[in-house]
Protein backbone atom coordinates (compact mmCIF):
# COMPACT_ATOMS: atom_id res chain seq x y z
CA UNK A 1 0.00 0.00 0.00
CA UNK A 2 1.07 3.57 -0.45
CA UNK A 3 2.31 5.25 2.26
CA UNK A 4 0.61 8.79 1.16
CA UNK A 5 -2.71 6.81 1.34
CA UNK A 6 -2.37 4.53 3.95
CA UNK A 7 -3.52 7.04 6.46
CA UNK A 8 -6.38 7.55 5.44
CA UNK A 9 -7.40 3.82 6.18
CA UNK A 10 -9.58 3.42 9.52
CA UNK A 11 -6.83 1.24 11.09
CA UNK A 12 -4.41 3.73 11.09
CA UNK A 13 -6.39 6.14 13.03
CA UNK A 14 -6.42 7.16 16.36
CA UNK A 15 -8.44 4.74 18.54
CA UNK A 16 -11.49 6.92 19.46
CA UNK A 17 -11.59 7.65 16.09
CA UNK A 18 -12.30 4.29 15.01
CA UNK A 19 -15.86 3.05 13.66
CA UNK A 20 -15.28 -0.29 14.04
CA UNK A 21 -13.87 -0.06 17.70
CA UNK A 22 -16.07 2.67 18.72
CA UNK A 23 -19.44 0.09 17.73
CA UNK A 24 -17.71 -2.47 20.23
CA UNK A 25 -16.63 -0.45 23.09
CA UNK A 26 -19.85 1.60 23.35
CA UNK A 27 -22.05 -0.21 21.24
CA UNK A 28 -23.94 0.55 17.53
CA UNK A 29 -26.63 2.81 18.75
CA UNK A 30 -23.28 5.11 19.55
CA UNK A 31 -22.38 5.17 15.78
CA UNK A 32 -23.82 8.22 13.57
CA UNK A 33 -25.17 7.23 10.41
CA UNK A 34 -21.78 8.81 9.06
CA UNK A 35 -19.94 6.59 11.18
CA UNK A 36 -21.72 3.19 9.73
CA UNK A 37 -20.96 4.25 6.41
CA UNK A 38 -17.60 4.76 7.15
CA UNK A 39 -17.80 1.63 8.36
CA UNK A 40 -18.92 0.28 4.78
CA UNK A 41 -16.69 2.07 2.88
CA UNK A 42 -13.73 1.84 5.11
CA UNK A 43 -11.24 4.31 3.89
CA UNK A 44 -11.69 7.70 1.99
CA UNK A 45 -9.53 9.36 -0.33
CA UNK A 46 -5.52 11.81 -0.16
CA UNK A 47 -8.31 14.75 1.32
CA UNK A 48 -10.62 13.37 3.67
CA UNK A 49 -10.92 9.88 6.11
CA UNK A 50 -13.82 7.20 5.69
CA UNK A 51 -15.70 9.31 8.29
CA UNK A 52 -15.82 12.89 6.36
CA UNK A 53 -16.22 11.02 2.91
CA UNK A 54 -19.72 9.36 4.28
CA UNK A 55 -20.49 12.98 5.73
CA UNK A 56 -19.76 14.41 2.79
CA UNK A 57 -22.10 12.07 1.07
CA UNK A 58 -25.05 12.83 3.09
CA UNK A 59 -24.32 16.38 3.11
CA UNK A 60 -25.76 16.02 -0.50
CA UNK A 61 -29.65 14.32 0.50
CA UNK A 62 -29.71 16.36 3.68
CA UNK A 63 -28.60 13.43 5.91
CA UNK A 64 -31.61 11.54 4.60
CA UNK A 65 -30.56 7.94 4.77
CA UNK A 66 -34.11 7.45 2.56
CA UNK A 67 -32.69 9.69 0.34
CA UNK A 68 -29.53 7.84 0.24
CA UNK A 69 -31.16 4.73 -0.51
CA UNK A 70 -32.21 6.20 -3.94
CA UNK A 71 -28.99 6.96 -5.20
CA UNK A 72 -27.46 4.62 -7.83
CA UNK A 73 -23.94 3.06 -7.89
CA UNK A 74 -23.88 6.08 -10.62
CA UNK A 75 -24.61 8.26 -8.70
CA UNK A 76 -22.08 7.32 -5.72
CA UNK A 77 -18.97 6.98 -7.80
CA UNK A 78 -19.32 10.25 -8.30
CA UNK A 79 -18.13 11.02 -5.04
CA UNK A 80 -14.41 10.62 -4.94
CA UNK A 81 -12.94 7.78 -2.95
CA UNK A 82 -16.36 5.67 -3.73
CA UNK A 83 -15.67 3.01 -6.55
CA UNK A 84 -18.35 0.10 -7.88
CA UNK A 85 -17.29 -2.25 -4.87
CA UNK A 86 -18.13 1.13 -2.09
CA UNK A 87 -20.86 1.76 -3.96
CA UNK A 88 -22.90 -1.52 -4.08
CA UNK A 89 -21.77 -1.98 -0.44
CA UNK A 90 -24.07 0.98 0.81
CA UNK A 91 -26.95 0.55 -1.54
CA UNK A 92 -26.57 -3.23 0.17
CA UNK A 93 -26.65 -1.94 3.12
CA UNK A 94 -29.59 0.03 2.84
CA UNK A 95 -31.51 -2.54 1.08
CA UNK A 96 -30.96 -4.71 3.70
CA UNK A 97 -32.50 -2.14 6.22
CA UNK A 98 -35.64 -1.73 4.19
CA UNK A 99 -36.55 -5.17 3.83
CA UNK A 100 -35.89 -5.95 7.49
CA UNK A 101 -38.49 -2.86 8.36
CA UNK A 102 -40.54 -4.56 5.74
CA UNK A 103 -40.46 -8.65 7.91
CA UNK A 104 -40.71 -6.23 11.02
CA UNK A 105 -44.03 -4.91 10.18
CA UNK A 106 -45.65 -8.07 8.37
CA UNK A 107 -44.82 -9.72 11.57
CA UNK A 108 -47.67 -7.92 12.91
CA UNK A 109 -49.90 -8.70 10.32
CA UNK A 110 -53.29 -7.84 12.05
CA UNK A 111 -54.35 -4.58 10.96
CA UNK A 112 -56.12 -2.31 13.68
CA UNK A 113 -55.45 1.19 12.19
CA UNK A 114 -54.61 3.07 9.12
CA UNK A 115 -51.02 3.56 10.34
CA UNK A 116 -50.59 -0.26 10.38
CA UNK A 117 -51.05 -0.15 7.15
CA UNK A 118 -48.58 2.61 6.60
CA UNK A 119 -46.17 0.65 8.51
CA UNK A 120 -46.50 -2.53 6.34
CA UNK A 121 -47.13 -0.27 2.74
CA UNK A 122 -44.38 2.54 3.06
CA UNK A 123 -41.20 0.40 3.04
CA UNK A 124 -42.56 -1.43 -0.54
CA UNK A 125 -44.16 2.06 -2.63
CA UNK A 126 -43.20 5.38 0.29
CA UNK A 127 -39.82 6.15 -1.38
CA UNK A 128 -40.16 5.31 -5.52
CA UNK A 129 -40.06 7.75 -8.28
CA UNK A 130 -43.36 6.32 -9.81
CA UNK A 131 -46.53 5.62 -8.69
CA UNK A 132 -47.84 1.64 -7.76
CA UNK A 133 -51.26 0.85 -6.82
CA UNK A 134 -51.67 -2.13 -4.27
CA UNK A 135 -54.29 -4.24 -2.53
CA UNK A 136 -53.56 -5.69 0.39
CA UNK A 137 -56.25 -8.26 1.15
CA UNK A 138 -57.72 -9.06 4.51
CA UNK A 139 -59.49 -11.77 6.31
CA UNK A 140 -62.23 -11.68 8.91
CA UNK A 141 -60.25 -11.17 11.76
CA UNK A 142 -58.32 -7.94 9.73
CA UNK A 143 -55.11 -10.41 9.17
CA UNK A 144 -53.49 -10.03 6.35
CA UNK A 145 -53.47 -12.57 3.58
CA UNK A 146 -52.25 -11.12 0.41
CA UNK A 147 -50.44 -8.08 -1.24
CA UNK A 148 -51.06 -7.59 -4.97
CA UNK A 149 -49.70 -4.79 -7.40
CA UNK A 150 -51.96 -4.01 -9.42
CA UNK A 151 -50.86 -1.21 -11.45
CA UNK A 152 -47.47 1.33 -12.16
CA UNK A 153 -47.79 4.79 -13.45
CA UNK A 154 -50.66 7.05 -12.97
CA UNK A 155 -53.65 6.20 -11.29
CA UNK A 156 -56.74 6.36 -12.82
CA UNK A 157 -59.96 4.04 -12.81
CA UNK A 158 -59.32 2.57 -16.30
CA UNK A 159 -56.06 1.46 -15.00
CA UNK A 160 -57.49 -0.26 -12.17
CA UNK A 161 -59.44 -3.39 -13.08
CA UNK A 162 -62.04 -4.14 -10.80
CA UNK A 163 -62.33 -7.92 -11.33
CA UNK A 164 -58.97 -9.03 -11.03
CA UNK A 165 -59.43 -7.17 -7.56
CA UNK A 166 -61.90 -8.91 -6.38
CA UNK A 167 -61.04 -12.57 -8.03
CA UNK A 168 -57.95 -12.09 -5.75
CA UNK A 169 -60.46 -11.24 -3.43
CA UNK A 170 -62.27 -14.55 -3.95
CA UNK A 171 -59.23 -17.03 -4.33
CA UNK A 172 -57.71 -15.79 -1.28
CA UNK A 173 -60.96 -15.90 0.52
CA UNK A 174 -60.54 -11.90 1.67
CA UNK A 175 -63.72 -10.27 3.50
CA UNK A 176 -61.91 -6.98 3.73
CA UNK A 177 -59.52 -4.67 1.18
CA UNK A 178 -57.51 -1.58 1.41
CA UNK A 179 -56.15 0.66 -1.10
CA UNK A 180 -52.81 1.86 -1.27
CA UNK A 181 -51.25 4.03 -3.41
CA UNK A 182 -47.98 6.42 -3.62
CA UNK A 183 -47.61 10.08 -4.63
CA UNK A 184 -44.08 10.47 -5.62
CA UNK A 185 -44.62 14.72 -5.47
CA UNK A 186 -44.88 13.92 -1.93
CA UNK A 187 -48.76 15.87 -1.76
CA UNK A 188 -51.35 14.47 0.02
CA UNK A 189 -54.38 15.52 -1.29
CA UNK A 190 -56.24 12.66 -3.12
CA UNK A 191 -57.09 14.13 -7.18
CA UNK A 192 -60.27 12.93 -8.78
CA UNK A 193 -59.18 10.25 -10.05
CA UNK A 194 -58.32 8.46 -6.58
CA UNK A 195 -61.80 8.97 -4.61
CA UNK A 196 -63.69 8.00 -8.25
CA UNK A 197 -61.59 4.64 -8.27
CA UNK A 198 -62.14 4.25 -4.57
CA UNK A 199 -66.27 4.64 -4.87
CA UNK A 200 -65.72 2.26 -8.04
CA UNK A 201 -64.03 -0.23 -6.00
CA UNK A 202 -66.44 0.35 -2.96
CA UNK A 203 -69.28 -0.39 -4.96
CA UNK A 204 -67.87 -3.39 -6.77
CA UNK A 205 -67.27 -5.14 -3.11
CA UNK A 206 -70.27 -4.02 -1.64
CA UNK A 207 -71.73 -6.32 -4.60
CA UNK A 208 -69.22 -9.76 -3.51
CA UNK A 209 -69.71 -8.82 0.18
CA UNK A 210 -66.09 -7.46 0.31
CA UNK A 211 -65.59 -4.71 2.14
CA UNK A 212 -63.44 -2.09 0.94
CA UNK A 213 -61.99 -0.95 4.40
CA UNK A 214 -59.75 2.47 3.77
CA UNK A 215 -57.24 3.73 0.73
CA UNK A 216 -54.12 4.79 1.68
CA UNK A 217 -52.13 7.86 0.26
CA UNK A 218 -48.59 6.92 0.67
CA UNK A 219 -45.54 8.92 0.91
CA UNK A 220 -41.63 9.34 1.83
CA UNK A 221 -42.75 10.28 5.66
CA UNK A 222 -46.50 10.64 5.66
CA UNK A 223 -49.73 9.27 4.40
CA UNK A 224 -53.64 10.24 4.04
CA UNK A 225 -55.90 7.86 5.13
CA UNK A 226 -59.43 8.24 3.32
CA UNK A 227 -61.22 6.37 6.36
CA UNK A 228 -59.52 8.13 9.03
CA UNK A 229 -60.83 11.42 6.57
CA UNK A 230 -63.82 9.93 6.66
CA UNK A 231 -64.41 10.07 2.91
CA UNK A 232 -65.26 5.95 2.44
Amino acid sequence: MNPTNSTFTIKNWNEDDRPREKLLIKGKDALSDAELIAILIGSGNREENAVALAKRILSTVDNNLNELAKMTVIDLVKFKGIGEAKAISIITALEIGKRRRLEAAMQKTKITCSNDIFEVMQPVIGDLQHEEFWIVYLNNSNKILHKANLSKGGITGTLVDSRLVFKKAIEFSATGIILCHNHPSGTLKPSNSDINLTKKLKNAGEVLDVKVLDHLIITEKEYYSFADEGII
